[in-house]
């Protein structure tokens, strides 16, 4: 067992963190402040070859493993989680479902500019009636004279309202299966089709420089070709673009604890009071030694779930773990790292206050903590 980056990780570790701590950092707190989606950030990560960083080499300058991608994401989550967040809900899962399960057309047709970084993908799952009850999914989609015509509602999606966006992948009931139950299906809606409307963006307590919003379709007709994969295997494709996802987003809340930890440790070392700087209390230095502990437990899960995707193996069980315990751990972080700038950390300028408000939808987001635990319990057997 060997828990050193190989040459190819540090590159990109190098690569993101860099680009983080000189493109990002300086001007992030404007972004979030203003509500704004920091289109020049995004299309300077896909000239870096952020957004192809999964995929083969012939949809774009990628052919790199998961490790490498989750190493990015935790680096840019570092810094900044509404830009990682941006990147994951691109890449994992509006990229992915094409990559898995798509024509070679569709792959080259909208999963190259993806992968080039170019344009930006998302994924309509998730309702007003229901977010983990993906059986309870009330959006339809029927075939009328060669075209799926789709009626429904998505809600809290990302990226799918930027001058960037593309197109999203809807999750549909597209009839009832033979032994009961509801067929679903999965169809590519490119952004500007007649009958598919964007919202304007929610106004969020966290994640601000990210593009959420709800999304409308009333008799929306595409392709029959526009389907992904075999019609009604959209259920199984959910499951399995989730599972990747949830790997991905356990390097985010990674990143996040570990931002905290960066900028407590950096303000403990400056921040005086009774004669000396507060990293000399054994409270403040408590406090700064459970989030390392965390840090560096949160990153050796995500990796080992990251290390069996590339291998092949299952994962389902180690990516719930992952994105439960770090995800919690980040929540913490940003607790306990506001506690430690004090009075400072309340004002919403400073970075720690960022980093606070960003956390919370991390124990949300492609699976609650309490769904979560349903799957791991299930898992076990239990």
């Amino acid at each position: 067992m060997n828990f050193d980056l190989q040459e190819q990780h540090i590159a990109v570790q190098k690569l993101v963190r860099d680009f983080a701590q000189k493109e990002i950092a300086p001007v992030i707190a404007r972004y979030d402040e203003a509500e704004e989606f920091p289109t020049d950030i995004i299309r300077k990560l896909g000239e870096l070859g952020i957004m192809g960083l999964p995929f083969p080499e012939k949809y774009g300058d990628g052919g790199a493993d998961t490790i490498s991608y989750v190493i990015a994401l935790e680096e840019l989550a570092r810094v900044d989680s509404s830009v990682g967040i941006t990147i994951e809900a691109d890449v994992t899962l509006g990229g992915m479902p094409i990559f898995l399960y798509g024509t070679e057309e569709q792959k080259r047709r909208l999963l190259t500019p993806l992968a080039q970084g170019k344009t930006l993908g998302a994924f309509g799952l998730t309702e007003p009636s229901g977010g983990s009850d993906n059986r309870g999914m009330q959006s339809t989609a029927s075939v009328q004279n060669e075209n799926w015509v789709i009626n429904g509602t998505k809600c809290f999606i990302t990226n799918a309202g930027t001058e960037m966006s593309a197109f999203v992948t809807v999750a549909a009931v597209t009839g009832a299966r033979p032994q009961g139950g509801k067929e679903f299906s999965t169809i590519l809606v490119p952004t500007g089709t007649p009958g598919y409307s964007v919202s304007k963006p929610y106004k969020k307590m966290g994640w601000r420089a990210s593009d959420t919003r709800e999304l409308r379709f009333d008799d929306c007709r595409v392709p029959e070709a526009n389907l992904i994969g075999k019609r009604g295997a959209g259920l199984r494709q959910f499951m399995v673009v989730l599972d990747r996802g949830r790997v991905a987003v356990a390097a985010l809340c990674t990143g996040i604890a570990q931002g905290c930890l960066d900028l407590s440790h950096a303000y403990a070392k400056q921040r005086v009071a009774f004669g000396q700087s507060i990293n000399k209390f054994q409270a403040i230095q408590f406090k700064l030694s459970d989030m390392a502990v965390n840090v560096e437990l949160a990153r050796l899960i995500t990796y080992k779930a990251a290390f069996l995707q590339d291998k092949g193996a299952p994962f389902t069980q180690e990516a719930a773990m992952a994105k439960l315990f770090s995800s919690e751990i980040a929540v913490k972080a940003a607790d306990e790292g506001l506690q430690i700038h004090g009075g400072y950390g309340f004002m919403r300028e400073t970075p720690i206050n960022r980093f606070y408000r960003d956390a919370k939808v991390m124990t949300i987001g492609e699976g609650t903590s309490e769904v979560l635990r349903m799957v791991i319990a299930r898992n076990m057997g239990v």
